[in-house]
């Protein structure tokens, strides 16, 4: 880190701080050959400007806080990029925090970001109690909310539309004949949880039917081993498997070889979310695919708007899109 301060430049250059500062910031206020001589002072003198110094001037940090429940889960690395893709266009940096599936650490972690002065968060797939979530929020000017809403007024949302996703996916196992329906619902504090298993609900009630097992896990591949084994001790006859996300469906297709399943020929099994990782395991898993990169850009745009104070969109609703692969293929 450098040590130059704008003062050093300024004696280097003989002209005044002010003229240093002014140069620097694109203000003008010297001549061209003084401004470049200015640049290349300070450019071999290493000066960086004070980034904390200049927000508190202007108000503003250019740093937004990002919140994901679990770095590990591919789901969000995807959003992220999309997230810092429109942030470095508009001179912003990320403070990335990995709450790791803990609603206390969502918690510590809000106060955190709230002592460093970022100018705005984007919050993925908060576990909070709603209660407890606006309170969290409260000490924000600007704050994006994906998989989560609240009044427009605390905070904008980028949803994702997952009780027609969950629907489409019992549906389309009714369509293979399948009768018997598992599901892994996810962690039981997940709002996106709790709309899968509706949009799920919604179909079977049309059908005039219903699952016949629901077991909440984590969701992540061991989470999806170990329900999935659960629900087949209990219920060995059942051939289809409706799982919360594409990992924990990776989980249940391991279970199946461990019990020598066949997949599809015994059990149809669909996930959610359309990770890398569903193409690569075999059979390939059907998914319902999200854009999580669009997801990643439409929230960070949406809290730039907000930290200009313009409130122009407060809620954007994405449908999952049904990807049908060889997990769910007749038998």
């Amino acid at each position: 880190m450098s040590k130059t301060r704008l003062s050093d430049v300024a004696r280097a250059a003989g002209v005044s701080p002010m003229t240093v500062s002014r140069v620097l910031n694109g203000q003008g206020g010297a001549s061209p050959e003084t401004s470049e001589r200015i640049r290349q002072i300070a450019d071999e003198m290493r000066y960086r400007p004070n980034a904390l110094a200049r927000g508190l001037k202007s108000d503003k940090s250019r740093i937004v806080g990002v919140l994901v429940p679990d770095i590990a889960n591919p789901f969000f690395p995807e959003i992220i990029r999309g997230i810092e893709s429109v942030a470095m266009q508009n001179g912003y940096n990320l403070l990335l925090c990995n709450v790791v599936e803990s609603a206390e650490r969502e918690i510590d972690l809000m106060q955190i970001l709230e002592s460093q002065r970022v100018d705005g968060i984007v919050w993925c797939s908060a576990r909070l109690p709603e209660q407890s979530l606006i309170k969290a929020l409260q000490g924000y000017k600007a704050a994006v909310l994906v998989n989560r809403s609240v009044a427009p007024s605390i905070a904008g949302s980028i949803m994702i539309d997952y009780r027609s996703g969950a629907a489409d996916a019992a549906r389309h196992l009714w369509s293979l004949g399948r009768r018997r329906i598992g599901v892994l619902a996810g962690p039981i504090a997940s709002q996106g949880a709790a709309e899968r298993l509706e949009g799920i609900r919604m179909a079977f009630g049309g059908l005039g039917t219903e699952a016949v097992a629901i077991v909440h896990c984590k969701p992540d591949v061991g989470g999806g081993a170990v329900a999935s084994r659960q629900i087949l001790a209990d219920h060995p006859h059942i051939d289809g498997l409706i799982c919360y996300n594409d990992l924990n469906a990776v989980g249940a297709l391991q279970t199946c070889e461990a019990l020598n399943i066949g997949v599809p020929q015994d059990l149809s099994i669909i996930g959610f979310d359309g990770i890398s990782l569903a193409e690569l395991v075999r059979p390939q898993l059907s998914t319902l695919h999200v854009d999580k990169y669009s997801i990643g850009q439409l929230s960070m745009r949406m809290l730039l708007d907000r930290i200009d104070g313009k409130f122009i969109q407060h809620s954007i609703v994405i449908r999952p899109e049904l990807i049908l692969r060889g997990s769910t293929s007749k038998a």
